[in-house]
């Protein structure tokens, strides 16, 4: 047996069996199978396990009331659908939702985060491209943006002869298709165009070329106007039914922002520059343990620095908002999330869907009972930052600090989202496994170190570890992975070409 295998065994008998989050808990979470008849030590407390409790679910450390609620997190998780014993399996028979609708929330002051305490990383630096507007992208990619679907092959296959031409010349190039940008009216099509023109400004794209057919009703004219002039450098257009080789044409615009990309190099840039999203995606009970505290570390570190960090899933805040209310920098901070949350639950109401619908089969499967304790573990993405600002979808996060964002729960729709705002990495927590990736590079952090084991084509990093080594060393050997990845290293979604963007659909379709 080897010194590293040895040590892992160490590791293992150090990690505890279960983990209770707060002593105001009413559950502890089992971080293997619990078997019935089990004595269980829980704070110096033995606990006998009632019935089998699967890994990563819960059980009660104390007789519960039929009505009465279950704290996790310090927070109510829901109410007791029946007697709960001491010992008993805490799940979906026993434990649901109370969540309704919109709330009235009232404004008590400004109550700023905790992060500026918070500097673990201060002489962390990458080397990012600097652009002309300021910002530092973590990529030198040409991104092709089709402003219809009835384009978006062409594009595909522009990225594919862009790809030979380029050679090592820059990052990459990548074009974005999607079914959209035609037989949509109003504020729904106003929404497609709001972000692909946003797409358009993201750092990492050193070079954009804009697709448009001719006749769709997402007019490349007026989506390029919503674009600054003076972002517009690198920027080209065509328009397909105007061009008698249509393909020779987009070749000769890729081949020009190419050779003005390839005079861009990397260069030093401190963790000031970065900016992060933050997203979860076929959560796990450990994920608000483990992986999603970890990435809120990661967000406290850049934006103390000085860098940005967006948050966005609003559905994923129901029952939990409380948590970034009070962190709201102003009253009209406060005021404007608090509407964004009602606004994302009446969408909810007004489609006849209750606004609890939510978790989904896969989180229920790991362990997450009720939508209130999904939101309580998914929020801790974005640390203890105050919040600073909160942006429509399709807006672009343009102060540092913790932004949040209007988008919903998918994870194709919200990571889109997040890169139209300008995020140049975006950290996706996961405790089921997931192998999709957005524009900019998703770095998936697993939740549990059996899942990274499974699927280390999948994973860029084992939150797991926090268990073993405690929160510390896995944040700074976290950060080790950010940087290296702002840097150039691929990330896993990378790797396996993994590259997609998702557009939120909310009107009718002619």
């Amino acid at each position: 047996m080897s010194y590293s295998s040895k040590m892992s065994d160490a590791a293992d008998l150090l990690k505890p069996r279960v983990l209770r989050v707060a002593a105001e808990d009413d559950v502890a979470v089992a971080l293997e199978p619990l078997a019935t008849g089990e004595a269980i030590d829980v704070d110096g407390q033995a606990v006998v396990i009632v019935d089998p409790v699967p890994a990563g679910h819960k059980f009660a450390l104390r007789a519960v009331s039929m009505g009465e609620r279950i704290h996790r997190y310090r927070a109510p998780i829901g109410v007791a659908t029946r007697a709960i014993a001491r010992g008993e399996h805490v799940h979906s028979h026993n434990l649901s939702t109370a969540l309704s609708g919109e709330l009235d929330y009232r404004f008590v002051g400004v109550a700023k985060g905790e992060a500026a305490a918070l500097l673990p990383f201060p002489q962390r630096s990458f080397r990012g491209y600097r652009r002309a507007d300021g910002s530092v992208g973590t990529r030198n990619e040409l991104w092709i943006l089709p402003t219809v679907g009835c384009v978006g092959r062409l594009g595909e296959r522009l990225a594919r002869e862009g790809e030979r031409v380029a050679g090592q010349a820059i990052d990459g190039v990548h074009a974005f298709n999607h079914p959209f940008g035609c037989s949509q009216l109003g504020a729904d099509l106003d929404s497609t165009a709001a972000i692909l023109a946003a797409l358009a400004q993201n750092p990492n794209a050193g070079g954009v070329l804009i697709l448009g057919l001719g006749c769709e009703s997402n007019q490349l004219d007026a989506l390029l106007a919503r674009i600054p002039e003076e972002r517009r450098g690198r920027i080209r257009t065509l328009r397909a039914q105007q061009e008698g080789d249509e393909f020779a044409a987009g070749l000769a615009l890729v081949e020009e922002l190419i050779a003005l990309m390839a005079g861009d190099s990397r260069e030093a840039v401190p963790l000031s520059g970065l900016r992060l999203g933050v997203k979860c995606g076929g959560s796990d009970a450990m994920s608000g343990l483990t992986a999603n505290p970890l990435i809120g570390r990661m967000a406290d570190a850049v934006t103390s620095a000085g860098g940005q960090a967006v948050l966005t899933e609003i559905p994923e805040m129901f029952g939990a908002e409380a948590l970034l209310l009070e962190r709201a920098e102003s009253e009209e901070v406060f005021d404007r999330l608090a509407a964004m949350i009602n606004r994302f639950k009446r969408y909810f109401l007004d489609h006849g869907e209750p606004v609890s619908e939510n978790p989904s089969p896969g989180n229920i499967a790991g362990g997450i009972t009720t939508l209130e304790e999904k939101s309580l573990g998914a929020v801790q993405k974005g640390g203890l930052a105050t919040v600073i600002d909160v942006i429509a979808y399709g807006e672009r996060a343009e102060r540092a600090g913790l932004t949040i964002l209007e988008a919903p729960g998918n994870d194709a729709v919200s990571t889109t989202a997040l890169a139209a705002a300008g995020v140049t990495m975006t950290l996706f927590s996961t405790g089921r496994g997931t192998p999709l990736g957005s524009p900019v590079p998703t770095v998936k952090i697993a939740s549990n170190s059996a899942l990274a084991a499974h699927k280390p084509r999948w994973i860029d990093f084992d939150a797991g570890r926090v268990l073993g080594e405690g929160m510390e060393a896995a944040a700074e050997a976290l950060m080790d992975r950010i940087v290296a990845i702002a840097s150039g290293e691929p990330a896993c979604n990378e790797t396996n070409d993994e590259r997609a963007i998702g557009i939120w659909k909310r009107g009718v379709t002619l």
